[in-house]
């Protein structure tokens, strides 16, 4: 890998309150939604609240938790919108080149099919209506959204550290 990727990666965000007693829901980021609790405390983006999920079962969009510590429906509606982190050493290898983790594309240089540099990669998102590459263009100004699909981008070298993009027509445009 280029290495110069994030060293932690988002694994869900809680959503609010279940229940009374301080139950969570957390939408997740992982393959299996219930191994979120699988890679020890977890940590808010700043790394300042640390998080332990002591128990998490199945929820619609994701799961349901306790977290340590979060007693009361008040607490636990006050961790609404908290994105919970682990460090990139935490989650286990990719097997191949063909498999990655979204956060590995962030600092990924997008080349078009001539190798020209069209941007970097600055994050991954995912309004709802599927993933998007948000892509500072190396000519500056605003990010652009790129839709991820592999006839947008289908190549990625994540060891020489770029994707090939063909990109949507007028996308880059000035």
């Amino acid at each position: 890998m280029a290495g110069n990727g994030p060293t932690r990666v988002c694994l869900g965000r809680i959503a609010g309150a279940r229940g009374l007693k301080g139950e969570v829901r957390i939408k997740t980021f992982t393959e299996e939604p219930l191994s979120i609790a699988d890679y020890g405390p977890l940590e808010d983006e700043a790394g300042t609240r640390h998080f332990e999920l002591a128990s998490v079962k199945p929820a619609k969009d994701g799961v349901a938790a306790i977290v340590k510590g979060v007693t009361s429906r008040e607490q636990a509606e006050a961790l609404k919108g908290v994105e919970l982190y682990v460090g990139r050493d935490k989650l286990p290898g990719t097997e191949d080149d063909a498999t990655f983790y979204y956060a590995d594309l962030v600092g990924l240089v997008a080349i078009n099919e001539n190798g020209a540099a069209l941007g970097k990669v600055v994050a991954v998102q995912n309004f709802g209506a599927g993933d998007l590459l948000e892509v500072r263009p190396a000519t500056g100004g605003a990010t652009v959204l790129v839709p991820f699909k592999e006839e947008i981008v289908p190549d990625i070298d994540q060891e020489a550290g770029w994707l090939l993009m063909i990109p949507p027509e007028g996308i880059f445009d000035d």
